[in-house]
């Protein structure tokens, strides 16, 4: 006669396969029993109007606001022209005098503007009223002809 084919690790992984099943049956079940019926309410949630979310649905009578979609801006908005001719007005916030650059924050639009030893007509240092007109450089706006008021 032959060896049985079902050794004893074989036997012990199908009685845990079982066990696990039979557990799992159990778990289910017990679930079943103790839930709330299913209702569907219990787990709902909404959006109010500020996009925060609540557990209580909205007011059907309450008048939505109508947004065009023409009004929605994406991305950044769009500066204005700048008069590049105009001379303008700011303090030193920061100078640097063994580097030679600088920033000056002009007094209307509050805006820093950077400034380097080049583009001075006279010396400078922090704190100091100044008077400059604004040129394109290649990272953005650069302050030049800076002279002291």
């Amino acid at each position: 006669m032959g060896k049985s084919q079902e050794t004893f690790a074989k036997k012990e992984k199908e009685k845990k396969r079982l066990k696990k099943r039979e557990e799992k049956a159990k778990k289910a079940a017990e679930r079943k029993a103790n839930s709330s019926g299913g209702k569907l309410d219990a787990m709902m949630a909404y959006l109010d109007e500020d996009g925060n979310i609540v557990d209580t649905p909205p007011d059907p009578t309450v008048k939505k606001k109508v947004i065009k979609a023409e009004n929605i801006a994406l991305g950044v908005p769009k500066r204005e022209k700048v008069d590049l001719t105009a001379e303008r007005t700011g303090r030193i916030e920061f100078f640097n005098q063994e580097k030679g650059y600088g920033f000056i924050k002009d007094m209307e639009s509050q805006e820093k503007f950077f400034v380097h030893v080049k583009g001075l007509m006279q010396e400078v240092k922090e704190g100091d009223k100044v008077s400059f007109e604004l040129e394109k450089g290649l990272k953005g706006m650069n302050a030049v002809r800076v002279k002291t008021i």
